[in-house]
């Protein structure tokens, strides 16, 4: 009994050490497991920073769970027409005969459609880092949703295309994505339709380190407000934008003051080629502002000085020289850099005295040799005096340098609006023969300071009349729409004048550019059977790039 009793007792405690073991595993597994958990609901801990792969899909989904987003919009191909179903590859029906499916429409869940999501087109759809534009639809953008863009947008090596369509942007949002373009080392097109900012801080994706060269801005509800700062974004005296190409402003609420302020933009840009300022309310004013940059203008005071800065930077000989006649002659008047004729003949005397005091056998050759080069110097500059000196006599009109204008002097005839005043100075010059050289020489001289590039209007051939710098207007946009506005029958006669410009100045000179080719003028406050209408569209029909001349019969006559 008792060897029993104790085979029991020994049994017993086996079997409790063999629960309690169980116990203190089960606690230690339990213990493991809360201080995960706790690890993980810590909010203190910070977690590692992630850094971007390029692998849009990756990086956008991994950030999103990052910031605790409750929706994570799906990264999906751009919709794309569906491909033809039903038919074999040499284009014939299937066996059977089966009717294919409708074309026009591919079928989604219940409200599939409207769920936030980013669309995307790639070089290769089997390599996701290949993304080369991004769309978004109708969805709103917040900073948050902005922020993470930011971090992926600038690891892509191939987006080059951003349309953000109606998507609720901010002027905070518009800030940061200002920042991020500049980021992006392939951007070129942005599209922002539809995105009313009550800011209008659109000037900001214009700055000088922006990549943008097609940029979108219709229906944006643009007032005068944004059209003004959109202007000093294009262009002033102290810098230009020097990237983008095409400028889109349609559907807008500009009027003739924000007309106005673009033209002035224009003054001084010549990189934008295409603008449009269609479905706005400009009206005679803001196109006549227009039409006098594509023509001619003069230059304000600012500018005057900016071009007398250029000048001297660019060490010209002509800067330091008074215009003839201007009482700068005298003494009195003379600024202490320029000194007098008679002052440099003494010092050339007392030099000359005391270099032979001082050595009079071995620096005579020497001497000689400056005095020479002093005496070829000064025939010189008495030959520019002359140049300068001529002009043409009996016309109050004469192109301008030196130190008044801050630039050689350079002759171009004056040509004014009408045909018939531009048909005249056309052959003005006959004649007179030396002034016609001049202006050849003058254009010539342009071209060699531009080396084949576009002529900064700044150091452009200016011509002085009234007591102002007039110089040529902007030949470098070649494309403009101005239709669904209201302009009358005096915006479009100047709008006439500055194509009759363009034309006659072209045929002298194009290194400034090829002029205005296309313009669209619909849809206005006059009827296309107006006189001004077909005359201007005769002069835009063949400078259109698309027009084809109608085919001739053989007797020489056009069949239209």
């Amino acid at each position: 009994m008792k060897g029993m009793v104790n085979s029991k007792t020994s049994f017993q405690s086996v079997a409790n050490k063999i629960k309690m073991g169980k116990k203190l595993e089960k606690g230690l597994k339990e213990k493991n497991a809360s201080a995960v958990s706790q690890d993980e609901e810590n909010p203190n801990k910070t977690p590692e920073p992630y850094s971007c792969t390029g692998n849009f899909q990756a990086d956008f989904t991994e950030l999103c769970r990052r910031n605790s987003m409750t929706y994570i919009p799906p990264i999906i191909p751009r919709a794309r027409p569906p491909t033809v179903m039903g038919h074999t590859e040499s284009g014939k029906p299937d066996k059977e005969g089966i009717e294919a499916p409708p074309k026009t429409f591919t079928m989604k869940d219940k409200f599939e459609y409207f769920r936030p999501s980013v669309q995307v087109e790639m070089e290769n759809f089997d390599k996701p880092d290949t993304v080369t534009e991004i769309y978004i639809r109708g969805w709103k953008i917040v900073e948050p949703i902005m922020e993470i863009f930011k971090q992926c947008w600038p690891k892509m090596a191939k987006l080059h295309t951003i349309n953000l369509w109606n998507c609720g942007l901010s002027g905070e949002v518009i800030t940061i994505l200002a920042s991020t373009i500049t980021e992006i080392p392939e951007m070129r097109n942005l599209v922002l339709d539809g995105n009313t900012v009550v800011e209008e801080n659109w000037h900001e994706l214009m700055g000088e380190e922006s990549p943008i060269q097609n940029l979108s801005l219709r229906h944006c509800g643009i007032t005068d407000k944004g059209a003004e700062q959109i202007g000093q974004a294009l262009g002033s005296t102290k810098r230009c934008n020097t990237k983008l190409i095409s400028l889109n402003l349609s559907g807008n609420r500009i009027t003739d003051v924000g007309a106005e302020h673009i033209a002035l933009g224009l003054r001084m840009n010549r990189n934008l080629m295409s603008l449009s300022l269609a479905s706005n309310f400009i009206g005679d004013k803001g196109a006549s502002k227009i039409a006098e940059i594509l023509s001619r203008f003069p230059l304000t005071h600012e500018e005057v000085v900016e071009r007398r800065k250029h000048f001297s930077e660019k060490d010209f000989p002509e800067r330091n020289k008074s215009p003839p006649g201007s009482r700068r002659d005298g003494s009195k008047d003379r600024p202490a850099s320029v000194r007098s004729q008679s002052h440099m003949d003494k010092d050339k005397k007392g030099s000359k005295a005391s270099a032979k005091k001082k050595d009079p056998k071995g620096k005579d050759a020497k001497e000689e040799e400056k005095h020479d080069k002093t005496k070829k110097k000064e025939k010189e500059d008495k030959t520019l005096t002359k140049k300068e000196s001529r002009g043409t006599k009996g016309d109050k009109s004469g192109t301008v340098g030196g130190r008044s204008s801050g630039a050689s002097l350079l002759f171009m005839a004056a040509i004014s609006g009408s045909t018939a005043s531009i048909a005249a100075d056309t052959k003005g010059t006959k004649g007179k023969g030396k002034g016609k050289d001049k202006t050849k020489q003058a254009a010539q001289e342009v071209e060699d300071l531009s080396g084949g590039e576009v002529v900064n209007p700044l150091t452009d051939v200016a011509d002085f009349i009234d007591g102002q710098l007039w110089v040529s207007g902007n030949r470098v946009l070649i494309n403009l729409n101005l239709s669904r506005n209201k302009i009358a029958e005096s915006g479009m006669n100047n709008l006439l004048k500055a194509m009759q410009y363009q034309t006659t100045i072209l045929m002298d000179n194009k290194s400034g550019g090829t002029g205005l080719m296309r313009i669209a003028l619909l849809k206005n406050k006059i009827s296309q059977e107006h006189e001004v209408m077909r005359k201007l569209n005769d002069i835009m029909l063949h400078k259109d790039p698309y027009y084809k001349q109608p085919p001739q019969t053989p007797d020489g006559q056009s069949t239209t």
